[in-house]
């Protein structure tokens, strides 16, 4: 095929495309009014709140999310609030949400809202996506929704929608699929004036109907118009690459008492799980006996150790194997943070270790020592 040919084909897929998102945006629009979900953060058009929701939403599902946003904006209520407060405050309110990033740079965006636009929530997509934890995505969600703008959304669930609506054939990661599924998104908010419910509708039947598997196609309003479904081929859309093989660690994890007190260390700046609190832990298994890695761990013996328990945990593409010992300091006391079991429900701990900490309120029950 020519260049000028290619030029011609490529214009009357765009017309052909426009015509199809003129035709279902109405639909779309339809289905949305009747269908979507009771979430609370769809009743306001505060951008503040429709962020706090956004950030909350990614790689989370929305029955985990509601608990925590609703916490979060009574105890954080506005821009102002969350940049006034304490990080371990912040990452307190985040724990079990993972991806602990997301909670730091929810705090840094906040405080150059402040600094930069006297705590007056940026209307501006370039300016939003400048700020610390801001992408493309996230910036035309608050600005579509809290302002109407004509600004698109690209997540997963569009993506796949997308995708199969149009059979995009190119493996969705690839540049040119996104360029293309960019500009359709585009098409559809430059199709009404309604850019907030538009791309909430996107959303909603990529989450609750157009699935990654066993999609409902029949209770969708756009099936007459799919094409991945006149292919007769929905699960072969989105064109994705091969997800990489987990990697399998193993940990040991020491719960070590003292009159009481747990010792408790800070994650490393700049890691997994940065300012969280953990008890002390080796992420790897070597061939020393119990009380030597525990000693070389904490830096002095300790006594009557013993395995408490097994336990699983993901971090990304990282299955950890962890095993919990517990032991009684044996005559010294490590240097370090050591706290009353009490006090470890209010600090920010590491996902493996609230799981420790749920296991282990069964066995201690009311008495904070470890037998």
């Amino acid at each position: 095929m020519s260049f000028d040919s290619q030029t011609v084909a490529t214009k009357a897929a765009g017309v052909s495309d426009r015509r199809k998102i003129q035709r279902v945006t109405p639909r779309l629009l339809e289905w949305y009014s009747i269908h979507a979900r009771d979430l609370p953060w769809r009743h306001t058009r505060d951008p503040y709140a429709i962020w706090i929701s956004e950030i909350m939403l990614q790689q989370t599902q929305v029955t985990t999310v509601i608990p925590y946003w609703e916490r979060w904006m009574k105890i954080l209520p506005n821009v102002v609030k969350l940049a006034r407060a304490q990080p371990k405050k912040i990452l307190k309110l985040w724990e079990g949400l993972g991806y602990y990033s997301r909670a730091r740079n929810l705090q840094k965006a906040a405080l150059k809202i402040v600094e930069k636009h006297g705590g007056n929530f940026p209307s501006d997509p370039e300016t939003l996506n400048a700020l610390p934890g801001i992408g493309r995505y996230t910036a035309g969600a608050i600005c579509s929704i809290a302002f109407d703008l004509p600004e698109p959304i690209l997540d997963g669930n569009v993506t796949r929608m997308l995708a199969r609506l149009f059979a995009i054939e190119d493996e969705v990661s690839s540049a040119a699929a996104n360029r293309n599924l960019w500009a359709l998104a585009q098409r559809f908010v430059n199709a009404t004036d309604k850019c907030g419910s538009l791309n909430q509708a996107l959303m909603e039947i990529g989450a609750t109907i157009c699935k990654p598997r066993q999609p409902s196609c029949g209770e969708c309003p756009l099936k007459r118009s799919c094409a991945a479904k006149k292919l007769n081929s929905i699960e072969a859309f989105p064109n994705k690459p091969k997800p990489r093989a987990s990697k399998e660690c193993h940990w040991r994890v020491l719960v070590l008492n003292h009159s009481g007190r747990y010792l408790i260390r800070q994650r490393p700046t700049g890691g997994i799980n940065e300012g969280l609190w953990e008890f002390p832990t080796e992420e790897s298994i070597s061939q020393q006996s119990p009380r030597e890695w525990q000693t070389e761990l904490v830096g002095c013996e300790v006594g009557h150790p013993r395995r408490f328990t097994k336990l699983s945990h993901t971090i990304t593409d990282k299955r950890i194997r962890i095993e919990v010992w517990l032991a009684k300091t044996n005559g010294h006391k490590p240097v370090g943070k050591w706290v009353k079991w009490s006090q470890l429900r209010k600090l920010p701990l590491a996902g493996a270790h609230l799981k420790i900490l749920a296991l282990m309120n069964e066995e201690i029950a009311d008495k904070a020592r470890v037998c």
